[in-house]
């Protein structure tokens, strides 16, 4: 009863605790073994940030894996690396990860004497809490461990690094934090993310990897110039390579030097061959050959075999990114689209149903999903209904964004042929109505509207 007793009183002081264990981390089983590829890959190539917290981290994945010893490795490597800098505030979260692996693992005095180093950190600090501090350094620890976790816990880690600058506004850590969130959370508004990377950029002028992401923004609203110099500038620096390698990438895939992207993806391979991000970039490089060669004007007979293999390659490297992240929707998306070209339509419907059938989606990637597959059933089906209907889906998820502008343009283009064909005349005229509305022009949506009313006859309560 006692050893009961003692259980359920340190059960109830680690729930105390700020760490991984308490923080409510998002993410999918199927997704664990990539996110613990990825977080060994922040510890050795991305020399931004003291790799404490990523040893934390790994940890706590390590333990949802139920390897409590290797995750006490991974917590020993972090207290080493505690002891060589100035014993701050951030230790009691490696302290706290150590309390619940020992609670776990049943050594509840050892959970106990963790508790203690906590408690005493806690005092030292003035904290008022007997367990917990609340500081910008935890927040920013909480940031990290949320952005890295992915997309479900953007929101939050934007929240966690905003408390952070408003305790330390040129802090240059959280100022790096902060903007990379806001550029994935926001990649739409460039408003709430180009002002924290410039602010970022300033503060860590030697810094490559923050650089490559104000460079793609500046790509994104046209500055290229000023991007291009970005670029260059992170490309002659030698630390963050790999993660350099793979956002310049990015950036001259977009710029459509497909060659270069190439180059670069390739030598990020051959540091991180596990990689389900660089296969897909890869991807996405030999998709975007395959539609050059599909819209070129030039006939050259080898023209079709050669978008075959190119469709060919796209396939096999959204394949290895799905083997390496079962959940990554735009994966099985892209795949299906390239499918499509080469007309393996069985294929190409199985993987959009895989994606159109997960959970958890962010509203924008929902929208995006029924927009290509919208696409695919008017381009490819040759069913225009089915196409409409999924328009209509992802117009239903009311999020501001770049796939919902093209799911609107999409409709409207569909809406507009079917009222020129005389097809359907009604709901084709009504369609039309619904564009200008969610466009918010109110005056042209009454209009269609009521041309749809005297159309029926009579008063249609839909409308």
């Amino acid at each position: 009863m006692g050893e009961n007793a003692g259980a359920d009183q340190v059960k109830e002081n680690l729930l105390q605790l700020s760490c991984h264990f308490t923080w409510s981390l998002l993410f999918e089983d199927a997704d664990i073994p990539d996110l613990e590829m990825r977080i060994s890959e922040q510890v050795e190539f991305l020399d931004i940030k003291g790799p404490v917290g990523m040893h934390n981290l790994l940890a706590y994945v390590r333990h949802l894996k139920g390897q409590h010893e290797e995750a006490l490795q991974s917590l020993r490597e972090a207290e080493v690396l505690i002891q060589e800098e100035p014993l701050g505030k951030r230790s009691v979260v490696t302290w706290g990860n150590c309390a619940w692996v020992h609670y776990h693992m049943g050594s509840f005095a050892e959970a106990q004497s963790y508790l203690d180093k906590v408690e005493n950190t806690c005092k030292d600090f003035a904290s008022p809490f007997r367990y917990r501090m609340e500081c910008a350094e935890m927040d920013c620890e909480e940031g990290w461990a949320l952005l890295k976790c992915g997309r479900r816990n953007y929101r939050r880690a934007i929240e966690c690094f905003a408390k952070a600058l408003e305790a330390e506004p040129e802090n240059p850590e959280y100022s790096i934090g902060y903007a990379v969130t806001a550029y994935r959370e926001y990649f739409d508004d460039n408003k709430m993310s180009l002002g924290p990377l410039r602010k970022a950029v300033m503060l860590n002028p030697a810094n490559p990897y923050i650089k490559v992401y104000l460079a793609l923004k500046l790509q994104d609203i046209g500055e290229r110039e000023e991007a291009e110099r970005h670029i260059e500038e992170a490309l002659s620096s030698t630390s963050c390579q790999t993660y350099v390698f793979r956002y310049a990438a990015k950036y001259y895939r977009r710029k459509g030097c497909i060659d270069k992207a190439l180059q670069l993806l390739h030598k990020a391979l051959q540091t991180s061959p596990e990689s389900g991000y660089l296969h897909y970039q890869i991807g996405l490089c030999y998709k975007k050959q395959m539609t050059q060669l599909k819209t070129s004007r030039t006939k050259h007979p080898s023209r079709q075999s050669n978008m075959k293999k190119m469709a060919q390659r796209a396939i096999s490297e959204f394949q290895k990114t799905v083997e390496l992240r079962p959940t990554f929707e735009m994966a099985y998306v892209c795949m299906a689209e390239a499918q499509a070209e080469i007309h393996q339509y069985e294929e190409a419907e199985a993987n959009f149903q895989i994606a159109l059938n997960m959970q958890n989606l962010v509203g924008h990637i929902e929208q995006d999903i029924h927009f290509r597959y919208g696409r695919y059933q008017q381009y490819h089906q040759k069913s225009e209904d089915k196409a409409i209907t999924h328009y209509l889906k992802g117009l239903k998820i009311e999020e501001t964004s770049y796939a919902q502008r093209e799911l609107l343009k999409a409709l409207n283009t569909v809406a507009n042929k079917r009222v020129r064909q005389n097809v359907r005349l009604v709901e084709s005229t009504s369609l039309l109505g619904l564009v200008h509305k969610l466009k918010g022009n109110m005056t042209e949506a009454q209009l269609y509207y009521k041309k749809a009313l005297r159309l029926t006859g009579e008063m249609n309560p839909e409308f």
